[in-house]
């Protein structure tokens, strides 16, 4: 590392400072998002999914081109990657506070179940990508340039599967459907400029978290995928955090379930950003064991909560919400022993 990096106590403020300005707009994130579920009829899962997904991904964008620029392959791809990993222990998190039942049982969507497996999908282009270090079309893996097809032709399966539900989950007294609130008098011009508002704020943290992230690589001299799989990407998926919990609070469980796993989605999209973004090659290569072992932890991640959406444990927090903490635990463990 450089000297041109941020000290270390002004990269330690200006992380403090960014998780700030994140937790006091998800409240409001979370709101809007839920009224526009209502007002265009996409419904609570597609809303979570696609805006709320999209907005609350956006700090890992000024993130990941920051670590790219900086020719530092493994920061940068730890952080899609690390963001999809601790995003779904967010879900672990809201299950503890969610006391009338399973958090997943709650949210029964199938728009979601897919979720999960069109991110289990995108996840196995980059183990591909791994095995394959020598292909590449200028310096990006033609890998990277899959990830955005994968996740297009995903969303015409997820349209198709709301239009044409082949099956349906068991209603029980705990779950929740999605209700569209019939007594929401703000109009809708005005909610599409306050999400795109908020997502201003919310993108504007990326490039602050991103060089204050370096700046402890820098300062403290841990390894770049651990900053990036752990710390930097707490704080660029706050906003997760925060609409999820505050999506439970309202009421809208399948808004908040599929803004987790729509926020997944979102951040495997940036994986061909990471690729293009650093400039000496395909990333995957340059990432080492570390990208590879992130990248296996948290497949196995996704399919246990995949897992979980279609069991639906009925009470308390359900195997996933052991299993997925415990899993990401072991990833950071391990990553240690990589030296």
């Amino acid at each position: 590392m450089t000297a041109e990096h941020w000290p270390l106590p002004l990269s330690a403020l200006a992380l403090a400072g960014a998780l700030v300005a994140i937790v006091l707009i998800g409240r409001p994130l979370a709101r809007t998002a839920d009224e526009l579920a209502d007002r265009t009829g996409l419904g609570e899962a597609v809303a979570g999914g696609l805006l709320l997904g999209a907005v609350t991904s956006l700090p890992g964008i000024g993130t990941i081109v920051t670590g790219g620029l900086r020719g530092d392959a493994e920061f940068t791809l730890a952080n899609p990657i690390g963001g999809i990993a601790v995003q779904s222990v967010w879900l672990a998190i809201a299950d503890l506070l969610y006391r009338r039942a399973n958090l997943e049982h709650a949210a029964a969507s199938l728009e979601n179940i897919m979720q999960a497996l069109v991110m289990i999908a995108l996840l196995s282009l980059p183990v591909i990508a791994y095995a394959t270090p020598d292909l590449r079309l200028l310096w990006v893996h033609p890998a990277s340039l899959l990830i955005p097809l994968f996740y297009g032709y995903g969303l015409v399966l997820i349209r198709r599967l709301r239009r044409e539900p082949m099956w349906q989950a068991k209603k029980t007294a705990d779950t929740r459907q999605d209700s569209p609130d019939t007594t929401v008098r703000t109009r809708t011009p005005v909610l599409w400029w306050r999400l795109a508002g908020l997502a201003v704020v919310v993108a504007a943290t990326g490039y602050v978290i991103g060089e204050a992230g370096l700046g402890i690589v820098a300062g403290t001299g841990l390894p770049s995928g651990l900053v990036g799989f752990t710390l930097t990407t707490i704080v660029t998926s706050a906003p997760e955090l925060i609409t999820l919990l505050a999506a439970v609070r309202i009421g809208a469980i399948t808004l908040g379930v599929g803004n987790i796993l729509g926020g997944n989605i979102f951040d495997s999209l940036m994986l061909p950003l990471a690729d293009a973004a650093y400039r000496p090659g395909p990333i995957y290569a340059a990432a080492g064991p570390a990208g590879l072992l992130l990248t296996g932890a948290t497949l196995l991640i996704t399919a246990t909560l995949c897992a979980g959406l279609i069991l639906r444990e009925r009470r308390g927090v359900g195997f996933e919400g052991v299993a997925i903490p415990a899993i990401y635990a072991a990833a950071v463990a391990l990553l240690f022993t990589l030296g």
